[in-house]
């Protein structure tokens, strides 16, 4: 996609992205513009569940970009976490609340005053989905509705990506990919939540958001499957490898046939991004939702993943690293994979680095990580400047 654009050369280092200099108009792939200029610089951010795995990494690319971070979230779901191992508390304002807490949450946008805000909290766990089904709708539902209720009283601008998941499309495992405009819905409670979720942003847009030159921009953004350093979280099948093949243990798996758009973390989030600069920029963008996934051709099935992880994390055959077992304690879609193209054409935005690219940079960090003598804020920043490149 050309546009023109101005000439900007910027090197990311430090806390920030230094040297940019002007230097005029001239006609550009604006699919390669990942620095975002100067966009988050001086900027305060806020990000809900900025403890997580993706709200980790958010807030470390928030942080080199010279943004002021204010993060509201639980404490960090895992041990270890990345958000911990970043020192991130230190970082960014912390916030230990509940988002279904609508008082307290809403005292601490209405004090940040934030220029962008970034919503990721959420019960993300299929399988705690099934056995705790009312604390996953509350808090993805009802925690939905206490972010934009807080964003109501504001009067300054702020810029608003509410994220939910690729989980919120009634998922039917056709072989193309959803468009935002298909159907929403979900026949398990996670994937209820996250379509409910959407409801729930949709009907607020239209109540109270539609006037696109009031304060609140506000937009949706779905996206599944990250995979990367720093994920420690529950049943998820990378950070249960990680966990056993550090202790020397094999891995065992349900679906080894079910297929993913597999994408690193850093993907989706430069969506974000892009989508909040782009938001910031352009009111016909207003209320609009978008996928952010990989190209249709680096999906794949969880066996080829885990085969492709564990021939570089040194194992000599798969059989050593991973085991399939038939029992299944909930059910899980086979096929499932996003239509990018409104991103692309609409954004710029398109997934920059392919499969390979992706499963070399997540074994990195874990490796970097299990050897104990490396410095994980260094590693972080490395791979964050690396995608940007």
């Amino acid at each position: 996609m050309l546009l023109t654009w101005d000439d900007r050369s910027c090197n990311v280092g430090g806390d920030g992205l230094e040297g940019c200099v002007q230097n005029g108009p001239r006609t550009m792939d604006y699919s390669v513009v990942m620095n975002f200029d100067s966009a988050f610089r001086g900027k305060r951010v806020l990000v809900t569940g900025h403890t997580g795995f993706k709200g980790s990494w958010l807030t470390s690319w928030l942080l080199l970009m010279g943004a002021e971070v204010c993060g509201v979230a639980l404490d960090p779901p895992t041990e270890p976490s990345m958000f911990a191992i970043l020192g991130l508390e230190k970082r960014c304002r912390h916030h230990v609340l509940d988002i279904r807490n609508s008082s307290g949450l809403s005292k601490i946008v209405s004090d940040f005053a934030p220029d962008y805000l970034f919503h990721l909290a959420a019960q993300a766990i299929v399988s705690r989905s099934y056995a705790d089904p009312v604390d996953t709708i509350s808090t993805n539902v009802v925690g939905t509705a206490n972010v934009l209720e807080a964003l109501r009283p504001l009067t300054k601008r702020c810029v608003a990506v509410m994220i939910t998941s690729d989980k919120c499309y009634e998922n039917v495992e056709w072989v193309w990919g959803y468009r935002e405009s298909d159907a929403l819905g979900g026949k398990d409670i996670y994937s209820a939540s996250k379509a409910a979720a959407e409801a729930v942003i949709h009907a607020y847009h239209h109540s109270y958001f539609s006037d696109a030159e009031g304060p609140i921009r506000l937009a949706r953004a779905r996206a599944g499957n990250v995979i990367g350093g720093g994920d420690w979280a529950a049943d998820r099948i990378v950070a249960d490898c990680m966990r056993a093949w550090n202790r020397n243990d094999t891995v065992a798996i349900r679906c080894p046939r079910a297929t993913r758009p597999w994408q690193h973390v850093l993907e989706p989030l430069g969506g974000y991004l892009a989508l909040a600069v782009a938001l910031s920029k352009r009111p016909e963008l207003q209320g609009e939702a978008f996928n952010f996934g990989p190209l249709a051709e680096q999906n794949r099935t969880v066996n080829e993943l885990l085969t492709t992880i564990s021939s570089q994390w040194g194992f000599i055959s798969p059989d050593q690293a991973f085991r399939v077992v038939e029992d299944r304690p909930f059910s899980e879609s086979h096929l499932l994979k996003l239509n990018c193209d409104k991103a692309r054409h609409m954004l710029g935005w398109h997934a920059k680095w392919d499969y390979s690219d992706c499963v070399r940079e997540l074994v990195a960090w874990y490796k970097a990580f299990y050897q104990g003598d490396q410095d994980m804020v260094e590693i972080t920043r490395a791979q964050i400047n690396a995608y940007c490149a």
